[in-house]
């Protein structure tokens, strides 16, 4: 199943601890936990291991030149770790902030959400009780200047802007601001704070009894807020639930496991971990869990990943509930992150995952060829994979039965149980046009700003609704607005994307007003297949693939 053999992994991996430890002597060695558990391996090795320190050793204090051996240092490890598995890495220091906010609970800044669709910072939404809500900033919105720098018509990129944006809690930030309603500038002062950061974007009931969780990631704070989630949920009457992980790429494995605690009934194993030596280390279900009466549709894509993967094959292992979209990404290796004193990392890949009917769902890969191991994805649109299930192909070695007897597959993501395929019916060459030039967005955006008074009423879905059904001139004010900025109507086109069209600009306006990312997955939903059809999955299948407690897992 996989290409590489059990030499072609040891090697370069003793081959990174040795160089790690290496490169390092001199610089503290030793007075961290994970260097001197790696002092302790590297006593153990014989040459040729050694060759590579005595080498460093010999150009630090040999070389007719002085030489930056931190300099050297940071170039060569990541090349040394290019050279093992697809998900190893070495993080320099200064890139350690970047690669982890993602998964924390917070950030400093001033709490707003903004976008530069033209060359003006445009405020989206202000978060709630922040630092810019008590400022007095507002949706809508327009930075003009961010302390002494004009940033409006400056081509500033977004990521300038957003260091300028953040810093520490407890400093300020002055902004000068243009807002439509108000003929002059306005000038305030933002102190910053800590902001949160969410994972779950949108938690609202698509039916009666049909709710909606949407997690985008699995960060620190990933379970109590799909807990509050279903709290929630369950107080407006759901009794089914669709879960979608569509594009979240992993995070913190503890949140999945905790996650998916809360589904299933007690002693259900949930994952299982190998490292190279066969040791097995398991996690399983208490049965305390706050939703195991509830019929559940988990929605996977090729982007679906890592602790994403865990979560689905372990609901779908356990038949606990019905997978629906495309095969996941199949990221299956255990990384472990390992500390050094100056601020940088290695996260070195340790054991494997694997689903609870022994499955693995780590795609095949050659050591060293991370470039091929990205263009896999891209090679399943050249076979025909995201659009026809009778594309994919599993050898028999892979299949696995779970204990209702349903066929599931291992090596390489996880496969739905009903598979749908990427809706291209709609796209035409005018949707395309209005699209990828942006004009369907800038459109929105203008659209918010002559709706403003009214989208900041909107507190519910079904105020939002109301407002937008009231435009019935929508879909040709929105030609209209394509036509000046230069996409002539082609309307055999128009009226074949019509409800994408319509769908995306709703979606859009309903993230411009407070209900954010829920206006946008309330909206687009009407165009979304995968969720059409986990709704009628849930239908269906009624009371089965509820959790039966008298059943124990392996």
């Amino acid at each position: 199943m996989y290409k590489n053999t059990r030499n072609k992994v040891i090697y370069p991996l003793l081959l990174a601890v040795a160089v790690v430890v290496g490169l390092i002597v001199g610089q503290s060695m030793g007075r961290s936990t994970a260097e001197s558990q790696f002092r302790r391996v590297i006593s153990h090795l014989r040459p040729p291991y050694d060759k590579l320190n005595r080498t460093m050793s010999l150009i630090q204090n040999e070389y007719i030149d002085s030489l930056d051996m931190d300099s050297i240092t940071e170039q060569v490890l990541p090349l040394l770790v290019q050279q093992l598995d697809p998900h190893s890495m070495y993080i320099p220091a200064q890139a350690m902030q970047a690669v982890n906010e993602p998964l924390e609970s917070e950030f400093d800044g001033i709490g707003v959400v903004f976008n530069m669709a033209t060359d003006t910072v445009i405020v989206l939404n202000v978060v709630p009780s922040g630092p810019s809500q008590k400022a007095g900033v507002q949706n809508g919105d327009r930075i003009l200047r961010i302390d002494n720098r004009a940033v409006a018509g400056q081509r500033v990129p977004q990521d300038s802007i957003v260091k300028m944006l953040r810093g520490p809690r407890g400093s300020e930030v002055r902004l000068t601001l243009e807002r439509l309603t108000i003929n002059d500038t306005i000038n305030l002062t933002v102190t910053r704070d800590a902001i949160p950061l969410k994972s779950v974007d949108a938690a609202f009931m698509l039916t009666d009894k049909v709710g909606f969780i949407r997690l985008s990631a699995f960060a620190k704070n990933s379970y109590a807020e799909v807990l509050r989630a279903i709290i929630f949920l369950r107080a407006e009457g759901m009794e089914k639930l669709v879960f979608d992980l569509r594009a979240n790429t992993g995070g913190f494995l503890d949140q999945a496991i905790l996650i998916a605690n809360e589904f299933l009934p007690e002693k259900r194993m949930i994952v299982y971990t190998e490292d190279r030596h066969g040791k097995r280390t398991a996690e399983y279900s208490d049965g305390n869990g706050a939703a195991t009466d509830i019929a559940l549709a988990v929605l996977i894509d090729e982007e679906s990943a890592s602790s994403s993967e865990i979560l689905a094959g372990a609901l779908q292992d356990n038949d606990r509930g019905v997978i629906v979209g495309r095969r996941s990404f199949g990221k299956g290796l255990v990384q472990q992150q390992i500390p050094f004193d100056d601020g940088s990392a290695l996260r070195l890949t340790t054991a494997r995952y694997f689903t609870p009917t022994g499955r693995s769902i780590q795609k095949p890969y050659t050591t060293g060829d991370t470039e091929g191991y990205d263009r896999e994805i891209f090679e399943r649109y050249a076979h025909n994979e995201m659009f026809s299930a009778d594309s994919i192909r599993f050898a028999d070695s892979l299949r696995f039965i779970t204990p209702a007897g349903r066929t599931v597959y291992g090596g390489g993501g996880i496969m739905p149980d009903r598979f749908i395929p990427m809706d291209t019916t709609d796209i035409t060459r005018y949707y395309i046009e209005v699209v990828g030039r942006n004009i369907l967005y800038r459109y929105a955006l203008e659209y918010g700003d002559r709706h403003r008074a009214a989208l900041n009423e909107v507190q519910t879905i079904e105020q939002l609704r109301t407002l937008l059904d009231s435009d019935r001139g929508m879909l040709n004010d929105f030609v209209a607005y394509a036509s000046r900025h230069g996409v002539r109507p082609v309307w055999s086109d128009i009226r074949r994307s019509r409800k994408l069209i319509e769908a995306l600009i709703r979606a859009y306006v309903g993230r411009n007003t407070a209900l954010e990312d829920v206006g946008y997955y309330s909206e687009i939903h009407a165009v979304d297949t995968v969720v059409a059809a986990a709704i009628e999955e849930l239908n269906n299948i009624d009371n089965t693939l509820k959790p039966n407690a008298e059943e124990n897992g392996n």
